[in-house]
């Protein structure tokens, strides 16, 4: 009952906020890192110009972040009625994360449609995505989860340990009764080797571990969409521009001060190389560090990006996100 209390709390201050978050094991929030936006050629880096829902949104965070989303190469298809059907989501649990505001139809048909089509991210639905996906990536069985130098690492004491897994509090029973149990998607060889290559070069900046390494629930949903699009046949250039477009929403205060550091550079967001911006000196927790003490900050969007079931940020107001760790 206290866990489900704090998980309502979270979704109170997403709806209030918009701010995409994910829940914390063992009641930690840990806040994640600042992200910036892209700037493709705008002149007056955080000039003021007005977004479709009327508010002032800076032309690089609306270059980075796009209040319209982002299409991404992959159709989800009934795979949230897959993952209810095998327990990995509980619809109730799951459902009341999201009860202190409505559960958008579109929710309801990715959770529990047959037919979806092609995903977008959104401001709006980043968080929610998140939370699909992490579900995904946990469930579906991948070697990737059974590498004994990451996640089954004896030293760590157990792959149950962790954010990604002990945070996912949504399954029906333990979260590990789950953990790289289900073959929803299988992975020829050559999609396996190519998972294998770009999750490793995959930071996220709430941690500085790779997605190869998911111990939180970002690099775990990340892991289960470049598993669906390797078995949708997304080649690996279009994976590295999904996957900086989704790390951009789950991160929008990190991926913002990183263009306006290219932008100090003289090259625009939209032509900046995803690979390079995702990867360790960029992306990781040391290197946007590094990348961020040499901008300015702008004024941050509010909340935080947790690393566990959440649906926002802080409970009292908005919150400067916060660079933090995420996992063991």
């Amino acid at each position: 009952m206290e866990q489900e209390t704090f998980i309502k709390k979270i979704d109170i201050a997403y709806r209030e906020y918009g701010t995409p978050v994910s829940i914390v094991i063992a009641g930690i929030i840990i806040a994640s890192a600042m992200s910036p936006s892209q700037g493709g050629g705008t002149s007056g880096l955080f000039s003021k110009s007005s977004s479709d829902n009327g508010a002032d949104r800076s032309t690089i965070e609306e270059a980075v972040l796009p209040a319209k989303g982002v299409k991404l190469p992959v159709v989800w298809g009934d795979m949230g009625a897959q993952l209810v059907e095998a327990g990995a989501i509980d619809e109730v649990a799951f459902k009341k994360v999201y009860e202190a505001g409505p559960f958008p139809d579109e929710y309801e048909k990715l959770l529990s449609g047959r037919t979806n089509g092609t995903l977008t991210i959104t401001p709006d639905n980043a968080g929610y995505l998140l939370n699909l996906l992490w579900a995904f990536g946990l469930a579906n069985k991948n070697p990737i989860l059974e590498d004994v130098s990451e996640m089954m690492n004896p030293g760590y004491g157990g792959a149950g340990n962790f954010a990604s897994t002990g945070g996912w509090t949504a399954a029906k029973g333990n979260a590990m009764g789950h953990y790289n149990m289900h073959a929803l998607v299988t992975l020829s060889p050559e999609q396996q080797a190519l998972v294998d290559r770009v999750s490793k070069g995959i930071y996220r900046p709430c941690c500085g571990n790779s997605t190869h390494f998911p111990d939180c629930n970002h690099g775990m949903a990340m892991l289960g969409l470049l598993e669906l699009m390797a078995a949708q046949g997304v080649g690996e250039e279009e994976m590295y521009e999904a996957a900086l477009a989704v790390n951009s929403y789950w991160f929008p205060d990190t991926y913002p001060t990183i263009a306006q550091f290219m932008q100090d550079k003289g090259i625009d967001w939209n032509k900046a190389s995803p690979q390079e911006m995702l990867g360790a000196n960029y992306s990781s927790t040391t290197g946007f560090r590094n990348i961020a003490s040499q901008v300015i900050a702008p004024a941050q969007s509010g909340g935080g990006n947790g690393c566990g079931v959440e649906a926002g940020g802080g409970a009292s107001g908005p919150q400067q996100r916060q660079q933090s760790g995420c996992g063991i």
